[in-house]
């Protein structure tokens, strides 16, 4: 299948939808472009031209067989999208075309990340209609995101190649690319009392989240007192980040900074410190992932950097090679995260 049938179908440039593919850096005009042209790569099953790479790699034909691969987004649906999983599939596409693989389904299973819900769900159910999709192109499968243990169990036995690419480990329950959370946010809230913050907030998900027992043990580490109206439970999206620095504004009781689980979250905390100006408390904002909005609103977000491209590559190597018996144990690769210190934190 050529770049241009690519193109054609996308109402895109053959050199458009080339540098969209082949480069995870590449910005088109707009995100819906990208996500075209992605939508017919992966309806036309394309992969990269073998020829061309085997001359570039001194490879034979012969040594380099196609793979199919499925994703499993447990974070995010399609109404309800966080920029540093779509920058991380990105990168995650990517590395596919580098490593001659097809991408042959991406699922979006919110359902999967929350322990409460699945013991209410036929789970193999479920999973069940999920693999009908794959058929059998079914060589390996990337979840990304916190997934229930009852879940993973079953996608074992459908699936025995799989890796986790995620903040909260599956403690060795698969192979897993792992940036800890609770180390993250533990640094957070250190960098927070460093500045001289005593009362401090979190915005995240609280139930099984790595990133909310790293907040409290940083309190506690410094015996700082947990205020329960400074902890606001959210899916952590933008609007609910706007929402819970309303909520905390309006209670007239609030922190002097927040730790955010994540960058979206805290943007709407930001936004809606902006909107407020003077009729808002002056808040210290961090948070963790340093997607592309943090560096350009205002002000800009102190965050924790994690690196797409080198948590898609580990987990696309680590997966490959699990697929061809290049490892038998349980394997876990941990990124580390760095500190990227913008406007947003204040001594209060």
């Amino acid at each position: 299948m050529s770049l241009k049938e690519i193109a054609k179908r996308a109402g895109v440039s053959p050199a458009t939808a080339s540098r969209a593919l082949n480069d995870p850096d590449y910005r088109c005009r707009s995100e819906e472009i990208r996500t075209r042209i992605w939508e017919a790569a992966r309806e036309l099953h394309y992969v990269p031209n073998l020829a061309a790479k085997n001359l570039k790699t001194l490879r034979s034909e012969e040594q380099q067989r196609v793979f199919h691969l499925n994703i499993l987004i447990t974070r995010t649906d399609g109404a309800r999208t966080d920029p540093f999983f779509d920058e991380l599939l990105r990168a995650l596409e990517g590395e596919f075309h580098r490593r001659f693989c097809i991408l042959n389904n991406i699922w979006h299973e919110t359902k999967f990340s929350d322990e409460r819900k699945c013991r209410e769900m036929n789970l193999r159910q479920e999973i069940d209609r999920l693999f009908s999709e794959a058929g059998d192109k079914n060589d390996g499968l990337l979840i990304i995101g916190k997934c229930a243990s009852s879940v993973l169990s079953l996608l074992q036995k459908r699936s025995p190649s799989i890796v986790s690419i995620n903040r909260n480990s599956t403690n060795y329950a698969v192979d897993e690319v792992l940036c800890d959370g609770e180390k993250i946010a533990f640094a957070a809230t250190e960098h927070l009392i460093a500045l001289g913050h005593t009362e401090i907030g979190y915005i995240g998900s609280c139930h099984h989240e790595s990133r909310y027992r790293g907040f409290l043990d940083a309190l506690a580490r410094h015996s700082l007192e947990v205020d329960p109206g400074f902890i606001i439970e959210t899916r952590q999206t933008e609007a609910e980040g706007f929402k819970a620095m309303q909520t905390l504004t309006e209670s007239g009781v609030c922190p002097t900074a927040l730790f955010c689980a994540n960058d979206i979250s805290a943007i709407g905390v930001l936004k809606y410190l902006s909107l407020m100006k003077k009729k808002a408390p002056a808040v210290a904002v961090i948070s963790c992932d340093d997607i592309a909005e943090a560096e350009v609103i205002r002000p800009a977000l102190t965050t924790f950097h994690l690196d797409k491209k080198e948590m898609a590559r580990h987990a696309v190597y680590l997966l490959l090679d699990r697929i061809e018996g290049g490892h038998i144990n349980v394997a876990r690769i941990e990124v580390e995260s760095r500190l990227i210190e913008r406007e947003s934190c204040f001594a209060p």
